[in-house]
């Protein structure tokens, strides 16, 4: 899947606020640098966390609450 696509699924998740989903991210990417497991088949060597964390999210295995 193509960055676009998957940016654009992952945004959907937020209804479309990407405030809300830039926050979700950089929640998520902070996890995966202080040791949290990927959701996802992605090496964290290979990959930024940012990247993984918006393919956890697209792919509906993360929902991270964050307050507007």
């Amino acid at each position: 899947m193509r960055l676009e696509q998957i940016n654009a699924k992952a945004l959907e998740k937020y209804n479309y606020n990407r405030y809300l989903l830039a926050k979700a991210v950089g929640k998520r990417a902070k996890e995966l640098l202080e040791g949290a497991e990927p959701l996802v088949d992605m090496n964290i060597k290979e990959h930024k966390p940012t990247d993984i964390a918006i393919v956890e999210i697209a792919e509906g295995k993360l929902k991270i609450e964050v307050e507007e």
